[in-house]
């Protein structure tokens, strides 16, 4: 009987260009497991404000990270991030912890901190991780790479409407300059910057709709699945 192999997949791409959505449609259509590595750096940061940890001490940070432990769970039929055991889906997705998550991400420490989590998630395949350092860093060997871009407006838009519908009302300016400066944050640091893999394909999905994108990932999964007897 023909059998599918399991693959690592890694959807890396700009902020707000749609990859947790993507990557959760993506895990359960295959019935795989998936990681919300941005969730990951947000729980850090949420962790950092809560215990006023400075950034600028090495001492701290590392002392800090002794004691986070990140991981996802299904609650009430949506993916969550626990934090230490506490569910801080929503928290995290605030401005304050948006406009401290790229700084903390430059942090080498950090980093070093969660690929490893991230590593351990996935060691197994069968998994969708989204990020961005993905297919350049956390599994440069994965089976299928995609990298998401679209147009700023609309990813603000997307940003705006995704935080309306949790009650809370941002600017679009505002949103569109947090959006520039993650940007050049994750672009320019020095330890795993975003940038596309040599072999990632590239969606740019501004005009496409969910479905549209999710065909197009499918597609590309299956392609990538060396069939077994």
């Amino acid at each position: 009987m023909a059998e599918d192999k399991k693959i690592t997949i890694a959807v890396d791409g700009y902020s707000s260009c749609g990859k947790s959505t993507l990557a959760k449609a993506l895990a359960k259509e295959l019935d795989y497991g998936y990681v919300d590595t941005g969730a990951m750096y947000r729980a850090t940061t949420l962790y950092f404000l809560r215990h006023n940890i400075d950034l600028d001490n090495s001492e701290d940070v590392k002392n800090a990270l002794c004691h986070i432990q990140i991981g996802f769970k299904s609650f009430e039929g949506k993916n969550c991030t626990f934090l230490n055991g506490e569910n801080v889906e929503e928290e995290i997705r605030g401005m304050e912890v948006s406009n401290k998550v790229s700084p903390v991400a430059t942090i080498s420490a950090v980093r070093r901190a969660m690929v490893a989590q991230q590593r351990e998630m996935g060691k197994e395949k069968g998994v969708v991780m989204d990020g961005r350092d993905i297919g350049t860093v956390v599994f440069p060997n994965a089976e299928l790479k995609i990298f998401l871009t679209a147009d700023m407006e609309v990813r603000a838009k997307r940003r705006r409407d995704e935080m309306l519908a949790k009650g809370q009302i941002v600017n679009l300016t505002d949103i569109i300059n947090n959006l520039k400066e993650r940007d050049h944050i994750d672009s320019t640091r020095e330890d795993s910057p975003l940038k596309k893999a040599k072999d990632a394909i590239e969606i740019n999905n501004t005009l496409l709709t969910k479905e549209e994108q999710m065909n197009m990932a499918l597609e590309l999964a299956k392609s990538r699945m060396e069939v077994r007897v």
